[in-house]
């Protein structure tokens, strides 16, 4: 079984998958008489097809275990998925790039407090994984007609740890 190392979730190193969702670093303006800040277009929102819409869902997930058993990645071909943190436990956020036999070598990374991330449209991600207690998360993905789910199960497992 190979190890996989958890690293800090940053702009820079998951930028080849999608947007971090974080006011640090944001553009950022005042609204509402300079009493509300705005942080302005954090994630870029992928819908494909002719009858897709950006929906917006609220998921409770209980918590992981680490080490976790990594034996399987899903991608969604028709649009981008995010997930924004509403408590201030960390998730695990796990993603593969495309190859030619299909999603290489997965990556993890753990979020800090008020993180989120958007996985782009057809990105190979880990299930949705909290960590260090129950998590409420908003979810703003693809609606609409089609089947948006691909899964691959790995032959040799993974040790996330």
């Amino acid at each position: 079984m190979k190890t996989i190392r958890i690293q800090p979730l940053t702009r820079e190193a998951f930028a080849p998958f999608g947007q971090v969702i974080e006011r640090e670093g944001a553009h950022n303006f005042p609204i509402n008489a300079g009493k509300c800040t705005r942080y302005h277009d954090l994630a870029k929102i992928e819908t494909m097809g002719e009858h897709a819409r950006p929906m917006i869902s609220l998921l409770r997930g209980e918590p992981y275990p680490l080490p976790l058993e990594l034996t399987m990645v899903e991608r969604h071909p028709l649009g981008s998925q995010a997930f924004i943190p509403l408590t201030a436990h960390p998730f695990l956020v796990v993603v593969a790039e495309e190859t030619k036999n299909g999603p290489g070598e997965p990556i993890a990374f753990r979020t800090a407090p008020g993180q989120g991330v958007n996985i782009g449209r057809n990105v190979w991600h880990g299930i949705l994984t909290p960590l260090d207690g129950v998590s409420d998360f908003a979810v703003v993905d693809r609606g609409g007609e089609g089947v948006n789910l691909e899964e691959h199960f790995y032959e040799e497992r993974y040790l996330v740890r």
